[in-house]
């Protein structure tokens, strides 16, 4: 995705017109405007001319976002940096100045008899002109305004700057008209006609709407600008500077002349500048601002590091593997700027509604005018009523509603090491109803180890792991690196062997002093030396708990029996009970045979175990899982990369290979379970916050363009006047930038804020069904499952012979037997 940063969009509208004139360049697949951040990303093989040529035609300015040197570009950071507060904050303060003396004269004189000089008391119209002249210096101080507006209307493509401009141009000009009509009456000594023109007056009306709408623009200003505040965050982990060590000494250089192969030093307290590998020192690293884990790592030789880390006690010697933009935190910051510069399928409404919304405006304030003098009013009177109309109406709110809340969510989810590459993936997820989870490496550590030593009867465990660790120590195979590792915890040596012979499939032989060892499967020991039956009940046992037991023997008798597993990580089981609390449907995928697989499912605690699944079929497992609902893939191999695409949701655990990272939607930076359900809360949680700003957004325009039209004068009485229709509008995108910032206090790790939150369990069973022929076999089958109380949905096939029923509450098989074979059906069996 090319991104590109653009000038001159005010609101919503500004934003859809940009991304309808790049979408219609040749070449462009996708385009995603974002008015928070002011970029654009652009997907195709559209040159970038031709792109800036058609923002430029449409009235805008574009220009290619500069490629990230290293993970602390200075340049990438000033891109965030807001800008606009300081001007906005500048241009109210002098509105502010000129504004005061003008209330003071209109309102305070007017209405209150606060006194005014000699000069001005009793000549009316100096107090227009003095009028006139104090609202042209707020004009003129927010010409941004006029020039954006009016830019837009010659362009053909109205923005919200044109309804201020224009509401607050027709105040102005209406009452300089009123200013001459007085001047006239007054010359003719007409002080009725000069008093009834003084109440003509709106200066006030116009410096007070552009004073209050760059009040709201500087409040929204400052809040988007506290948006990204997990994105400039990331981007000053890193330090400017790197030690390198070179044949002459040490050097320090800026990290964006680090280069791969270069030996770096970090002392106590530094940053770890890019990513690399421990090649001397021992040291405990504070990954926190990559993983939002606080407990330090410890590293030592062998070991990764990675740039924005903090190296917190030891001297550590380490060789760049990652520099620049492939470091793992410039990696993050690329997934969350990707992220807030796409669009979530749910802001297309509001897209489609603001598209139209300023015309829609326009001619709404000119049919309340016409109605208005229609209905016998002055025009002053009418003129009010049509200037509250142009200036209540806000498209930015819609326009803000989703990416401010996609913004906010994707710098929390950054925060606590949870990616969401683009903001359709952070929309997704939280309407997940299935999440198929890997078993190996997913919810298993991915490393066999030892779970069990039973030595026979009249032997040691010592006896036992000393003879399988001097047979297994020449073994390639990862069940013999268990055993390996396990003796040499324990502190047990090994004895020298020889004529080593692995026997694939079977298990070892060796010799150690002239004795022969073995070891393996129950089969092949068996059938070298006597095997009591104890010990393969035994071995029955560790299998049916999803273990494989090793049995070892020494010359011609058995030494007992070492059982090796893959063993459930310590969050799997709570993390997949809070899935399950939340309404989702857990499955495992493992290409282990049946028992093996039903005992590690009935360990993890998942609802469905789907066994003997080859690398291959993982993809079409998935698909047919996609029929029943909205499906997450959680893996972390090479093997699941086909299954993460395929499903509408992949998850990529972040030890994983790159191949599966690539390929997934979303990547934990954690190695644990419990990040998934973390994940979809807060990506409910943001999906709850967009529709709490889009219904502020909607029935805040819904309800005040009639409330400023007049509709309620003679229903209530009620009637706006339009400086209070412009403190409205400037307040309306504050709130929603506000309501979308509380993600920030949103506790995503808390098992209590689901409990307070979840959805109701849904119960699913699937029929196998006889009978069914055609699709109005389907049709009573369906009525007839769907007329059980609690029954949500029902998808029938008579192709499959197949029939689910997704119920809100639990439904007997019984009943679901006797609803389908009244309809002269016959029920095979239910799953």
């Amino acid at each position: 995705m090319e991104q590109y940063n653009v000038k001159g969009m005010s609101c919503a509208a500004c934003s859809t017109r940009v991304e309808k004139a790049v979408m219609a360049v040749d070449g462009v697949k996708t385009c995603s405007v974002s008015l928070l951040t002011n970029s654009m990303g652009v997907e195709g093989t559209a040159d970038a001319a031709e792109i800036i040529a058609a923002v430029q035609r449409a009235g805008y300015d574009a220009e290619v976002k500069n490629k990230r040197k290293a993970a602390n570009s200075q340049s990438e950071e000033d891109e965030l940096k807001d800008m606009e507060t300081p001007v906005l904050i500048r241009r109210l303060a002098a509105s502010a100045g000129f504004l005061a003396v003008l209330m003071y004269i209109s309102m305070g004189h007017m209405m209150w008899g606060w006194p005014l000089p000699a000069s001005l008391e009793n000549n009316h119209v100096a107090m227009g002109l003095l009028q006139l002249l104090l609202t042209g210096a707020i004009m003129v101080i927010n010409q941004k305004f006029f020039i954006s507006g009016f830019k837009s209307l010659w362009n053909r493509a109205p923005n919200m700057d044109a309804l201020v401009a224009m509401g607050a141009s027709a105040a102005f000009c209406y009452s300089t008209f009123a200013l001459f009509q007085m001047t006239d009456a007054q010359v003719s000594g007409d002080m009725d006609g000069v008093m009834s023109y003084m109440h003509e007056f709106y200066f006030e009306s116009a410096a007070m709407i552009l004073a209050l709408i760059t009040l709201g623009k500087m409040l929204e200003a400052r809040s988007k600008g506290k948006t990204t505040d997990a994105l400039k965050g990331l981007m000053k982990l890193a330090p400017e500077t790197a030690t390198l060590q070179r044949e002459k000494g040490e050097v320090t250089v800026p990290v964006e002349q680090v280069v791969k192969g270069d030996i770096f030093l970090v002392r106590p307290g530094e940053s770890i500048p890019v990513d690399g590998i421990v090649l001397e020192g021992n040291s405990a690293v504070d990954e926190s601002t990559l993983t939002g884990e606080s407990i330090p790592v410890d590293k030592e030789a062998g070991s990764t590091v990675s740039a924005g880390t903090l190296n917190r006690s030891g001297f550590i010697r380490c060789e760049a593997t990652r520099v620049g933009e492939d470091t793992t935190l410039s990696q993050i910051i690329q997934m969350v700027s990707d992220a807030a510069a796409t669009k979530a399928p749910i802001a297309k409404a509001a897209d489609k509604v603001a598209g139209i919304f300023v015309p829609a405006v326009m001619v709404i304030a000119a049919i309340t005018f016409g109605a208005w003098i229609i209905a016998g009013q002055t025009a002053g009177f009418a003129l009010a009523r049509g200037i509250s109309v142009l200036v209540i109406s806000c498209p930015c709110a819609l326009g803000l509603a989703t990416p401010v809340a996609i913004m906010v969510g994707s710098g929390v989810g950054a925060k606590n090491g949870i990616l969401f590459k683009t903001a359709a993936a952070l929309e997704m997820t939280g309407r997940t109803k299935i999440v198929a989870l890997d078993k190996t490496g997913t919810i298993t550590r991915g490393e066999p180890k030892v779970t069990d030593i039973i030595p026979i009867k009249g032997k040691s465990e010592e006896e036992l792991l000393s003879a399988a660790f001097a047979l297994e120590r020449k073994s390639e195979h990862p069940l013999a690196g268990a055993i390996v590792s396990r003796a040499e915890q324990e502190g047990i040596e090994a004895g020298e062997t020889e004529k080593f012979k692995a026997l694939p499939g079977n298990g070892v032989t060796a010799v150690m002093d002239g004795t022969p060892l073995l070891g393996g499967s129950c089969r092949f020991v068996s059938e070298q030396i006597s095997v009591p039956r104890e010990m393969t009940a035994e071995a029955d046992r560790l299998s049916k708990e999803g273990k494989t037991p090793l049995f070892f023997g020494r010359k011609d008798e058995l030494l007992g029996i070492i059982a090796v597993a893959d063993t459930i990580k310590e969050d799997s089981p709570r993390g997949i009970e809070e899935l399950q609390s939340m309404g989702i449907n857990v499955v495992m995928l493992t290409g282990d045979n049946p028992v093996t697989a039903e005992a590690i499912g009935k360990q993890a605690g998942v609802d469905e175990v789907i066994a003997g699944v080859l690398p291959g079929d993982k993809e079409r497992v998935i698909r047919e899982l996609m029929a029943k609902g909205v499906v997450a893939m959680a893996g972390d191999g090479v093997n699941d990369a086909p299954a993460l695409t395929r499903a509408n949701v992949g998850i990529a655990i972040g030890s994983g290979s790159d191949v599966a990272i690539d390929a997934a939607d979303v990547v934990l930076m954690k190695d644990r379970l419990s990040d998934i359900p973390a994940a979809i809360r807060l990506s409910r949680a943001t999906l709850r916050n967009i529709h709490q700003n889009l219904f502020w957004a909607f029935i805040y325009n819904v309800i005040g363009i009639p409330l400023a039209a007049g509709a309620f004068i003679g229903l209530l009485g009620w009637q706006l006047n339009p400086m209070f229709a412009a403190a409205a509008m400037s307040l309306s995108s504050f709130c929603v930038v506000t309501n979308a910032l509380r993600l920030n206090l949103f506790k995503m790790h808390d098992p209590e804020v689901n409990k307070n939150e979840k959805e109701i369990k849904t119960m699913e069973k699937t029929l196998n069904i006889e009978g069914m022929m055609c699709v109005h076999c389907e049709m009573h089958v369906r009525k007839a499952l769907e007329a059980l109380d609690g029954v949500k949905e029902v998808s029938v096939s008579h192709e499959t012979g197949k029939a689910v029923v997704t119920a809100e509450n639990p439904i007997s098989d019984d009943e679901l037997t006797k609803a389908v074979e009244e309809q002269g059906y016959q029920v095979k069996n239910i799953k």
